[in-house]
């Protein structure tokens, strides 16, 4: 077995596009997958999945139809199977997204930003 340090910062400096979840690591079923948010993604969900959003570095707001959470840098939401959401960050900002492997970011919702495969980095 080989074992390594994943490094966020140099596995960061690898990518520079907004929205496109990179997977730098699996444990069991679920992958840790990095991502570089700037602006607002789209409304969406997850049918079978609770979805994890960890803030590395900047802010961000996940927008609920009901309600809004700001996270910081070192703060994090789990978002529950089936809640609708909306995540969007005024400036860019570095995330950590834990989820299930196979789990399409972009829901059922189908568009430009929907990402089919899974990216390494």
């Amino acid at each position: 077995m080989h074992l390594d340090k994943i490094n966020l910062k140099e596995k960061y400096s690898k990518f520079t596009k907004h929205w496109s979840p990179r997977i730098i690591a699996e444990m069991n079923d679920y992958q840790f997958k990095i991502a570089k948010i700037k602006g607002e993604f789209i409304w969406h969900d997850h049918k079978h999945t609770d979805e994890t959003f960890i803030v590395i570095e900047g802010e961000m707001i996940l927008k609920f139809r009901d309600s809004e959470i700001k996270l910081t840098k070192g703060e994090m939401c789990v978002v529950p199977k089936g809640v609708e959401h909306k995540p969007c960050a005024e400036n860019e900002c570095k995330i950590l997204v834990i989820e299930p492997r196979g789990v399409i970011n972009t829901g059922d919702k189908v568009g430009p930003l929907t990402i089919n495969k899974d990216v390494w980095v």
